[in-house]
């Protein structure tokens, strides 16, 4: 029996990044809301994911500068890395933004916050411990967990996850990652860098959602780091013992076995379902997620699903909070929405870093567009020889009316370039947008300009336009 029972407009079901935007936004619009959250606030990409990541990441990237200062006439004597201190700085960083999404925070912005665990007991009813919340409207947004391959042996000793790495005391002697996506790159670059040595299998292709040219590039590097990545190889068990373990795998019919100290698994995520109560809700689901139309709406027409544990949408921090800005337009404006990914960017923050927004090559053809592929070099830009960061190139992926279709950034800095592709893309833009801009020397901004400059390029060799010119001269 509920002892209280509460109707606010808006009640979110998960503390996350996308759940704490639409929470927000609508407190700012004075519309009750209320959050509940049965875990830490914040949710994955505060406490386990984007923020430690890139914190232990900027660590590794220092040490890695150090090591290569001679290049610049800066010679370190000696690299000292104190893990206990690097991940004290992981810490730090998760604490110093941990207030803007705190209970006090959402509290004082006018947010009814509820810790526990939320269950729909009927379709528009939520009961979390001794409290119901009856809202006009409800938004899952709960989120996802690593996925976990069901190795033989796996769990008969320890294991790593993007969860519980950043709670290691002590430096890896040798980590072995199961996965080459991003999680498990970034990962692999960062232990490798602070000392560690690393070994990366995957039965698939490293990076497989990007352009092959551009993740040969990032694995190039990784190679001269002494990363060790093996894709192509079956996983076929895992035995531990005290301080070790060994996976046994198979590659091209034989047998072999890769050792380590650690084991990290990185395969993936999945969305977080259990305990939801969708089934009395009259929500569909499956494994990728529930299942939402192009308004973000369930089969429940008073529930919305953003984020990672929405079927079929990206799994990236800023496409969740894009979708929790469509869910204000939509559940409180009344105003149209539709879900377009098309332009949504990701990023591999790797060094140098992978970024794709729109279209890829394979994609395109795919489609049987007719397109043109420009391309540019970081090795000509001068900014990037300026910083010995030569390594790298933009590719663009052109309509035969020089539309913007997609861009892939392989790169210094690529992560921060990427945003004005996908504004392009999503606006519709052509080439022309970028051969008209006018930008800062010596930046490496240029380098998109110059991709764009090479769509015109072949129409100043055509004998017409150079006899136009002659007679200009001529008569000018």
């Amino acid at each position: 029996m509920a002892s209280e029972r509460i109707t606010p407009d808006i009640c979110v079901i998960g503390a996350g990044a996308a759940g704490l935007s639409v929470a927000t936004a609508a407190a700012a619009f004075g519309v009750p809301t209320v959050l509940i959250e049965r875990g830490a606030m914040g949710g994955e990409c505060l406490n386990s994911g984007c923020v430690p990541s890139k914190a232990l990441l900027a660590a590794a990237k220092h040490a890695a500068h150090m090591a290569h200062g001679h290049e610049f006439g800066v010679r370190a004597t000696e690299i000292h890395v104190d893990f206990a201190k690097v991940q004290a700085h992981v810490q730090e960083v998760i604490a110093s933004i941990a207030p803007t999404d705190s209970v006090e925070r959402l509290t004082g912005l006018g947010v009814r916050v509820i810790k526990g665990h939320a269950k729909f007991i009927d379709r528009r009813t939520v009961s979390v411990g001794d409290v119901e919340v009856r809202a006009r409207r409800f938004i899952v947004a709960t989120g996802s967990s690593p996925a976990v391959p069901p190795i033989p042996g796996l769990d008969g000793g320890p294991y790593l996850t993007s969860e519980t790495v950043f709670t290691l005391t002590d430096l890896p002697s040798h980590l072995v990652v199961i996965g080459a996506g991003p999680v498990g790159l970034e990962m692999a670059q960062a232990f490798r860098r602070l000392g560690s040595h690393v070994t990366v299998l995957d039965a698939a292709e490293a990076l497989a959602q990007d352009e092959p040219e551009c993740t040969a590039i990032v694995l190039a590097q990784l190679e001269r780091e002494g990363v060790v990545v093996r894709t192509g190889v079956k996983i076929l068990s895992i035995a531990h013992a005290i301080g070790h373990l060994a996976v046994t795998l198979e590659t091209d019919g034989k047998e072999e076995h890769v050792g380590g100290t650690h084991l990290l698994i990185a395969t993936g995520r999945k969305p977080v379902l259990d305990g939801l109560g969708l089934d009395a809700a009259r929500i569909r689901y499956d494994a990728a997620g529930i299942q939402v139309n192009r308004k973000l709406k369930t089969s429940n027409r008073r529930v919305y699903a953003i984020g990672d544990v929405a079927a079929g949408q990206p799994r990236f921090t800023h496409a969740g909070n894009h979708q929790a800005g469509l869910v204000i337009r939509n559940a409180l404006f009344r105003l149209p929405v539709r879900t377009d990914n098309t332009a949504i960017p990701h990023v591999t923050f790797t060094e140098p870093e992978l970024a794709q927004t729109g279209l890829t090559e394979a994609q395109a053809r795919a489609r049987r567009l007719t397109i043109r592929i420009l391309r540019w070099p970081y090795h000509d830009n001068d900014r990037a020889q300026a910083e010995r960061t030569p390594h790298g190139h933009i590719k663009v992926i052109v309509d035969k009316k020089g539309r913007i279709l997609g861009a892939s950034i392989v790169g210094a800095q690529a992560g921060e370039l990427i945003s004005a592709w996908s504004l392009a893309i999503g606006q519709g833009l052509t080439v022309r947008a970028f051969t008209d801009l006018v930008v800062p020397y010596p930046t490496l901004s240029e380098i998109g300009k110059r991709a764009a400059i090479e769509y015109y390029l072949p129409g100043l060799t055509r004998p017409l336009l150079r006899r136009i010119i002659g007679y200009l001269r001529i008569f000018g």
